[in-house]
């Protein structure tokens, strides 16, 4: 049985991640991080028996690449989804090749078919793909009547539906930058945790032990998608818990969406036809691979950067951290609209770390409360929320026009709807782009990932009292 503490995650690699997260934030809560930062890949992997690699002082290599990135490594940069390049040297070639299934027939179709003569076979008659005259056309194995050939891909090629990650010449994964969107997947699918997400964490430490000193105050935005997660606690002993480590308020990032809802129906039904602004790796990926549509994108901020921005306006002395699923949030706040309004992002297992960095044990906790958001705000965190959001927004204010949205479950949805747009053959006038399957409940930075997500969300969603209009006006 493993234990308590690694149950809470959905794999091995998000707890040995979790793992460097606590550490580092325990040392910077006693103030002796650089002190004992060079000790930290010693005491997770003590002795000398290796538990996951060749032999303990490649694992302690890892460890040490991850306790850079865990100490928020470039936080500057733009880049924050990173190759950890030592990590990654255990996949196998990615390609089309010729499995044992091969039996050496007599047609050939493979070799015929190919463009570039680069099926051969040996002395036993079993087909033979030369990678260096391969331009993976997959033709050859279209042909196959064995299905002999298949297109081997490494698993965080397969999770980048945009096609930014390739294999430099060390045979480790690459990426591309310019194209990356932050979205995370690979960080979750990458089987040897060779690709992670820069954190905030030591930041929000920072914060937070400046804050019990006297200095500013620190207010946590919260993400509906919180309510899938730390399944093992209530919600509302979160909330208290969050209190515990120092926030002063914690605040849902609902209320924003209530806000965005209430706005993007109303630009809406003023432009005639809108993509949404909500999920920040959906942005990024218009703007980079769809660059046409960029006039389309609403003018709303996200959620999160809407209530960080209300609560700026009238708090300016206060700072603001958002805690959710999403690691595009990181790219999201470097953005010259958002920067001054959020100063750090956590993800829930980011938060988890930092429970557990101050022994903040919640399940004994009491409960706070959280309401403050509408149904619709709430359901922003899954596929197909925002729409209904807008669809109540036009509703609530009034607004006779005919919505027709087209939601997108996903980055590869996301792309169908917009190379439609692209071509003018697109029946819908409101795109909801949801980067991550099932929308934010499918964040790379969630705990768990599991089918049950939406009605957990839906459930806590019908919790709500109010209409997005009674949201709105609570919080104004």
């Amino acid at each position: 049985m493993p234990p308590k503490s690694e149950r809470k995650f959905d794999t091995k690699i998000q707890y040995l991640k979790y793992k460097v997260l606590r550490k580092v934030a325990r040392l910077e809560w006693e103030g002796t991080l650089l002190d004992h930062v060079l000790d930290i890949p010693k005491t997770i992997v003590p002795g000398k028996v290796p538990t996951m690699r060749c032999c303990v002082y490649k694992e302690r290599a890892i460890l040490a690449e991850r306790v850079k990135l865990a100490m928020g490594k470039d936080l500057e940069q733009p880049s924050i989804i990173q190759v950890i390049d030592i990590a990654c040297d255990e996949c196998p070639a990615a390609g089309y090749e010729v499995t044992s299934s091969c039996r050496g027939c007599l047609a050939h179709r493979c070799e015929e078919v190919c463009p570039r003569g680069a099926i051969t076979f040996d002395h036993n008659h079993v087909a033979f793909i030369d990678k260096t005259k391969c331009v993976e056309c997959g033709q050859c194995a279209s042909v196959c009547p064995y299905t002999a050939i298949i297109n081997r891909k490494r698993p965080c090629q397969v999770a980048c539906k945009i096609k930014a990650i390739s294999i430099n010449e060390d045979n480790a994964a690459s990426i591309d930058h310019e194209k990356c969107i932050s979205c995370g997947a690979c960080v979750y699918q990458c089987p040897f945790g060779a690709i992670s997400d820069k954190s905030y964490i030591l930041n929000v430490v920072r914060m937070l032990k400046e804050a019990a000193n006297g200095g500013q105050k620190v207010y946590a935005v919260v993400a509906p998608a919180i309510s899938a997660q730390f399944t093992y606690a209530k919600l509302g002993q979160v909330v208290t818990g969050l209190k515990e480590l120092g926030f002063s308020t914690v605040m849902e990032a609902a209320l924003g969406a209530d806000m965005v809802a209430q706005a993007e129906s109303r630009e809406l039904a003023e432009r005639g036809f809108l993509t949404s602004s909500c999920c920040p790796a959906f942005v990024s990926y218009i703007r980079t691979a769809f660059p046409k549509l960029d006039p389309f994108i609403s003018d709303s901020l996200s959620p999160m950067a809407t209530i960080a921005k209300f609560i700026k306006d009238r708090r300016p002395d206060v700072k603001v951290v958002f805690i959710g699923p999403c690691t595009a949030k990181k790219a999201e706040i470097q953005l010259d609209t958002v920067k001054p309004y959020v100063d750090a992002v956590l993800t829930f297992e980011e938060l988890q770390a930092l429970f557990d960095s101050r022994d903040v044990d919640i399940t004994v906790l009491e409960e706070s409360p959280l309401d403050g958001a509408s149904y619709f705000g709430r359901i922003f965190a899954r596929c197909g929320g925002l729409s209904d959001a807008v669809a109540e927004g036009l509703k609530e204010q009034g607004i006779d026009f005919d919505l027709r949205p087209v939601t997108c479950d996903g980055i590869e949805e996301c792309r169908i709807a917009l190379l439609k747009k692209n071509r003018n053959v697109l029946d819908a006038n409101f795109v909801e782009g949801m980067a991550c399957a099932g929308g934010c409940i499918g964040g790379a930075g969630c705990l768990t990932h599991n089918a049950k997500s939406r009605a957990q969300v839906d459930k806590y969603s019908a919790e709500a009292q109010k209409s997005i209009a009674d949201a709105v006006a609570g919080i104004e």
